[in-house]
């Protein structure tokens, strides 16, 4: 079970608390981590991985993988060791794979077991269990894999892989990268070439990782922009040293509040700048955000910088839904931007949003109005008139923003409260721990409040 449903809700007001300064580091990339640990499990061999994100989703996918074979371990340095079984050895987990709050670890190991002799249950808290996994059922019943799942395609669910799985050509129907990353690590074992068709590019980490890895996959780039992803199948994995970069999701919420909070002059180091999810930062200056790249490098294949944020004066824009995939996650906290914004924002083509952890719009929606802002909802996406810079209310005495067991939707209102006269009542903070356990902390630091409530030593700092 996801641990927020099994302690006492934590409530926690967050108050206008003085600018963001100085340098901080946001924990690893999660959708990095997730694929270092499975395709580490997949390489013949010793995989050493650091910066790895130690939040509950990554902690999920290691659980998995160790009930399949893979020995994983931390080391005290921080360094994590996972010694792989090589693809196509999986072993049948001896109970149910329990994958907590994580949609990413669920839907991507269906594509792992599909194509291998073996049968696991999935199960997940009451969040993760509401989710829909339709849209990989789908193309793994394609390749021969066989389902039984609650109603609507929902967890709980039992997967029985096949061996030799059909190689498929699947053209995706709503862009996912965890349908085209379940459809390819199912490939893996998979005699001949398996292809996903992607008329609208998602995050690439899948398929940059597999190369490195030393998967034999090609991409082709059509003019109108369909990606189409050959993987020849039965792959020999090579054990990898790998570097996590800092991940942008996690970066997000403190690039938007040193942006809103006056006098903030940030940096934020080590950031991953995937051009398939960095689309925020991109955003955030189009509205005048005043964010700098230093020191770009290359860091085992994904782009990385250290990002100076300095407050700046934000203007309302019409957010184009070309964007979507590459910040699909980050659009609760873009809200906030918005709200403190002059002018209005726009954001369409955002239906995705109404079945992630929560119904993001709705939610978001209800938690800004309950701080002050002016929101309005549509079908896919919200408008906001912001505030021109002038502080949120905050929310009414006695009043608490439902978070919903949503960990993107407690951080992105914290960040609100930064930028309110009254501060703002988030109903449980728990939740954050799912990707960010250090967000807390970190943010005592970066506002200088934490050499007086002693939290400086959790940061690792």
């Amino acid at each position: 079970m996801h641990p927020a449903e099994t302690s006492a809700p934590r409530p926690r007001r967050f108050t206008a608390a003085g600018p963001l300064t100085g340098r901080i580091r946001v924990p690893g990339d999660k959708s990095i981590s997730h694929r270092s640990i499975m395709l580490g499990a997949l390489a013949v061999g010793r995989t050493r991985v650091t910066g790895l994100l130690e939040g509950e989703d990554v902690m999920s996918t290691a659980a998995a993988m160790r009930a399949m074979g893979a020995t994983i371990e931390r080391q005290h340095s921080g360094e994590w060791l996972i010694d792989g079984v090589g693809v196509g050895s999986l072993l049948q987990p001896p109970t149910a794979l329990d994958m907590g709050n994580s949609g990413t670890s669920t839907r991507l190991l269906m594509g792992l077991v599909a194509s291998h002799p073996i049968t696991a249950t999935f199960i997940g808290d009451a969040s993760l269990s509401k989710r829909p996994m339709g849209r990989v059922i789908e193309p793994l019943s394609q390749m021969g894999a066989d389902f039984t799942a609650a109603p609507g395609g929902r967890l709980p669910l039992t997967l029985r892989g096949t061996a030799p799985a059909v190689p498929i050509a699947y053209r995706l129907p709503v862009a996912s990268a965890q349908v085209k990353s379940a459809v390819l690590l199912a490939g893996l074992n998979t005699p001949g070439i398996t292809t996903v068709i992607e008329p609208i590019p998602t995050r690439d980490h899948s398929e940059r990782m597999l190369r490195g890895f030393g998967a034999q996959l090609a991409v082709e780039v059509a003019a109108d922009g369909t990606r189409t992803i050959h993987l020849t199948g039965e792959a020999e994995l090579r054990p990898q040293t790998i570097v996590v970069p800092g991940d942008p999701s996690s970066a997000a919420f403190f690039v938007v509040a040193a942006l809103i909070v006056p006098g903030s002059d940030l940096v934020i180091e080590n950031v991953g700048l995937n051009p398939t999810r960095a689309a925020l930062f991109d955003v955030l200056r189009a509205m005048g955000g005043q964010i700098e790249e230093q020191d770009r490098r290359e860091v085992g294949g994904e782009p990385v910088a250290d990002l100076h944020v300095r407050h700046s004066a934000l203007t309302g824009i019409a957010v184009d839904p070309a964007v979507v995939p590459s910040m699909v996650d980050e659009f609760p906290v873009l809200f906030v931007a918005a709200a403190l914004a002059s002018g209005r924002t726009v954001t369409t083509g955002l239906e995705e949003l109404r079945v992630k952890e929560s119904d993001r719009i709705a939610v978001m929606r209800a938690a800004l109005e309950l701080a002050g802002a002016r929101v309005t909802e549509t079908a896919d996406g919200l408008i906001i008139d912001g505030t021109g810079g002038e502080p949120l209310a905050g929310t009414p005495e006695g009043a608490e923003i439902a978070t919903h067991l949503d960990h993107r939707i407690a951080m992105s209102m914290a960040v609100a409260g930064l930028a309110s006269r009254e501060g703002v009542d988030v109903d449980d903070t728990r939740p954050i721990a799912t990707s960010f356990p250090v967000f807390e902390a970190l943010l005592a630091q970066a506002t200088g409040l934490a050499e007086a409530t002693g939290l400086a030593q959790a940061t690792g700092q």
